[in-house]
């Protein structure tokens, strides 16, 4: 009996979306990041192989390729501290949501999360108030002041989220230009299944403007394509960016998760009339 009363006690202050949420933001943030960095390393290898023999050809494209690279470093980064912010903010809230229905049920996890984003429970006055206050802490008392405020959240992660979304969109260029490729590749294997010449089927860098249209040769046709298709080189990068692209949607789906559970954490506070009063 001990463990059945525990058990639903100590879970009722989890937010379920919100740790579902994390997860997926996590795990699609990691799969779109590494794998997208690794199909650009492999895109860049394939096109001065294959598709350009002169370098001022694609020099602009491996600098547009190299600061994509320094992009997702950043994605991690911001992505890791803002689901972190977001699964602390939920934590807080539903704790807030819980007193105000009779239900104050804190675990020991939503607690420590709590205290380490906030700084922990202010202390009275003594010996500690002289000492000089540190630039982390600082910054943990002043992300503390967003907890207990969903509406603030909501806000923020609207924006994230319309940006994901331009991303997630960019994401699936790549994949649509190696689709063409290997479905061009496929019709050359097989003959019968097209009216055209095997020399007329090409993929050309140019058309999707990787490549400029003075570049030389640009584009590779018939019997060479379909060796480009059959290395590994080739294979890896392709499933690489559709696995980024399954990650972008996961982190994706993520946030709007996380929007739906903020914007109804407002409303129960602003319905309740507590959402000015959730800091306890």
């Amino acid at each position: 009996m001990g463990w059945l009363q525990c058990c639903p006690r100590g879970t009722s202050g989890v937010p379920f979306a919100s740790v579902v949420a994390t997860v997926l933001c996590f795990s699609g943030v990691a799969l779109f990041c590494g794998c997208g960095h690794e199909a650009l390393a492999g895109t860049e290898r394939l096109i001065e192989t294959y598709f350009s023999k002169n370098y001022q050809d694609y020099e602009y494209l491996m600098h547009v390729i190299n600061a994509f690279q320094y992009v997702i470093y950043g994605t991690a980064a911001f992505f890791f501290l803002y689901g972190a912010l977001l699964l602390a903010e939920g934590f807080y809230t539903t704790t807030a949501i819980r007193h105000i229905f009779g239900d104050f049920k804190t675990t020991i996890f939503g607690k420590g999360l709590t205290a380490t984003i906030t700084g922990g429970p202010v202390k009275g006055r003594g010996s500690r108030a002289h000492q000089p206050v540190h630039s982390l802490e600082r910054l943990c008392h002043c992300i503390g002041k967003w907890l207990g405020h969903p509406d603030k959240f909501v806000g923020v992660t609207y924006a994230v989220t319309l940006l994901w979304i331009l991303v997630f969109a960019c994401s699936a260029v790549p994949v649509y230009i190696f689709f063409n490729t290997w479905t061009t590749c496929n019709s050359i294997a097989f003959p019968s299944k097209t009216s055209a010449s095997i020399s007329t089927l090409c993929a050309d860098a140019r058309m999707y403007g990787v490549l400029p249209w003075n570049a030389f040769p640009g584009r590779v046709c018939g019997s060479n394509l379909l060796s480009i298709c059959k290395t590994s080189e080739f294979q890896m990068t392709f499933h690489l960016f559709i696995a980024a692209f399954v990650g972008a949607a996961a982190t994706l789906i993520s946030l709007l998760t996380f929007m739906i559970a903020a914007t109804h954490n407002f409303a129960v506070l602003k319905v309740m009339g507590r959402s000015d009063s959730t800091k306890f």
